[in-house]
Formats: C-alpha cells, sequence, structure tokens
C-alpha cells in the first residue's frame, strides 16, 4: 500500500468519465463549452465573481499566480517550508522573472500576522533591498496543518494593511475546507485572499489544477502569462471537463473529506508518535529505523522525512481519496503493533 504522496493516487472514476466524455470535436484552447463555464461554476462555489483558468500542473498554477501579483524587482514572503520555496525547482523565481522568494518561520510550516510583522521590521525601505510585494501561505501547510477563517483573515488583515497581495497555494484545498467546515468564501476571498491555487490532482484529478483570481483586475494578464509558459493547452476542454466533474455534487469535498479520514484513522493508531496535529490528510510520526523497515515488509510504502536511524527518525504518510478509514485499517494496525 503506497503511501508516498496523494499524487500517486487513482483518478477519480467520475473524472474519468468526464475526460472520455469531453472527448468530441470543440473549439480548441480555452473556447470550449466546457472551459467557457468554469467562471460562473467557480463562482458558485466561492459566492463572488471569480475567474478560473486551468493549468496542468501546480507548480504552473503556484509560479503563474505570483507571477502576476509579484513584480520582478519586488519579493513574496512564504514560510521557509513552503511547497514554493522547497519542491518546485525555482519555477515561481524563474516565472516571476527574478523575484525573490522571502523565508519566514513558524510551527507545523503555517505562519502568522506576528511572524510576517517580524519579518517585514527586518527589510529596510531601501533601494539596496528587496521590498515584499506578496504574502504565500499554504492550506494545508506542508505538515498537514491547516488555517481557519479567522486565522487567514488575520493575515488577510495585514496584508491589506501594509499594501500586500495574498496567495494561497491550495493544492490541498478540499482537504482543508473538509477539515474546517468552512465556506469556500470564507477561507479565501472574505479573508483578503487574491489569488488561490486551486488542486484538483491531489484530490482525484489527473492533469488539471486551476488558478482561481478574486480581484478581476488581476486577471487581465494572467492569459497572456499561462500562454507565455506553454500551460495554454490546445485541447483544454480535458482540463476543464476535469474541474468541472470535480466540482459536480461536492465531489472535491467528499474526495477530501474521505483522505482526512483516513489519516485520522492513522493518527489514532499513532498516538504519542505524532508530531504535528493531523487537520488534513499527512501523517508525521516518530519511527526508529528498525520500525520503519518492519512496515515496509509488511508492504507499506512512505518517505522517510529526514534521516532515518536506529534511535529514531520521521516519517511521513499521505492518504489519498480512496484511502479512506477502513482501506488504511492495515496500516493503522501495523502502526499501533509496533
Amino acid at each position: 500500500m503506497k503511501f508516498f504522496s496523494d499524487n500517486a493516487a487513482a483518478v477519480h472514476p467520475h473524472v474519468m468519465d468526464a475526460i472520455i466524455a469531453a472527448n468530441h470535436l470543440d473549439s480548441p484552447y480555452d473556447g470550449d463549452a466546457l472551459s467557457q463555464t468554469l467562471d460562473d461554476r467557480f463562482s458558485q462555489i466561492f459566492g463572488t465573481r471569480v475567474r478560473a483558468l486551468w493549468v496542468a500542473t501546480g507548480t504552473a498554477a503556484n509560479a503563474l499566480a505570483l507571477s502576476a501579483l509579484c513584480p520582478p524587482h519586488k519579493g513574496v514572503i512564504c514560510h521557509k517550508m513552503a511547497h514554493i520555496e522547497q519542491d518546485e525547482c525555482g519555477a515561481p523565481g524563474f516565472f516571476m522573472h527574478g523575484s525573490k522568494l522571502i523565508l519566514a518561520d513558524g510551527e507545523g510550516a503555517k505562519l502568522t500576522p506576528a511572524e510576517i510583522s517580524r519579518v517585514l521590521a527586518s527589510i529596510r525601505d531601501d533601494v539596496h533591498q528587496v521590498q515584499p510585494a506578496c504574502v504565500s501561505i499554504t492550506n494545508a501547510s506542508e505538515y498537514g496543518l491547516v488555517y481557519t477563517a479567522k486565522e487567514v483573515a488575520a493575515i488577510g488583515e495585514l496584508c491589506k494593511a501594509k499594501g500586500l497581495k495574498l496567495h494561497m497555494d491550495g493544492a490541498r484545498f478540499a482537504n482543508a475546507v473538509a477539515s474546517t467546515g468552512a465556506h469556500p468564501g470564507d477561507i479565501t476571498w472574505r479573508a483578503g485572499v487574491d489569488m488561490l491555487s486551486f488542486g484538483c490532482v491531489k484530490n482525484g484529478g489527473m492533469n488539471a489544477e486551476a488558478i482561481i483570481v478574486f480581484e478581476p483586475t488581476l486577471a487581465r494578464e494572467l492569459p497572456y502569462l499561462r500562454k507565455r509558459a506553454g500551460q495554454l493547452q490546445s485541447k483544454g476542454r480535458f482540463l476543464a471537463a476535469q474541474l468541472l466533474a470535480m466540482l459536480e455534487d461536492d465531489l472535491w469535498l467528499a474526495n477530501g473529506a474521505a483522505a482526512n479520514a483516513g489519516a485520522q484513522a492513522i493518527a489514532h493508531a499513532a498516538g504519542d508518535r505524532l508530531l504535528y496535529p493531523v487537520d488534513a490528510n499527512e501523517v508525521f510520526v516518530t519511527l526508529t529505523a528498525a520500525e520503519a523497515a518492519s512496515l515496509r515488509a509488511q508492504g507499506f510504502e512512505f518517505y522517510d522525512w529526514g534521516e532515518m536511524t536506529e534511535d529514531g527518525g520521521e516519517a511521513r504518510f499521505v492518504t489519498a481519496w480512496d484511502q479512506d478509514a477502513d482501506t488504511v485499517a492495515p496500516l493503522a494496525a501495523a502502526i499501533a503493533a509496533l
């Protein structure tokens, strides 16, 4: 059983059916009937008028969103463990033409207004220093912790006061919304978020993500940036089909809730081994090298999170939409038996 990443999960059958149903003659790029409905459909989800653009990867969604929010001579404040810093091979800086990521700290890879303020205070209003233009937060964070609507709003208020834009990396946005029970609008635009990278692939999609723009004026350049980045696919209807299938009957939330339930079952079995609270679908536990080897010998696959020694180390387990509490029961039992 694979618990490396929710990226490894199967495509949800409804998404696959939607891809097949889209396999007919239609207009190219984003002129097809499905792509043309995305703005309306996402607007219904968020309770406000939005612009929704599909792209093929989460890296593209993050990098293009940030490139629209931050000019080349400025910077983006983010957590030092943020995906845009650790796992995107410099793509944000590349697409922002050299903009700097300004790194901050925080428990569980979450930012707070106090930490953002500390970083801001360290930057002189001086031509010799990169000035911040944007803050980027990840919901759920790289350690599986979620931001509540209140926490996002506190950051949003600070950004507004300081003249900064706010981006949310929502690769696991469904997991965060399912965990908090918040309305999607309350945890984004009502809380001050300007752009959201809406995850689909980790949640049962094949190769479609979306950039959601809550401020219409910010959307003007994005279609050009998407084309220039090689993300304007000629048969875009197949990406739109995946996103629409995920939104149908709130499948995106059901999938997120199922993955969260699987993670909770593992967390319950892990007990005192837990390194962080389990808010979404990632579980970080302490294991010795021998314990990790024992789990792998039973067929469970996962990542060592750093060096694993005989004295102990960290391991990460990630559940997906098709790994609910019943499905992960063998792993939970194996961890409890260590």
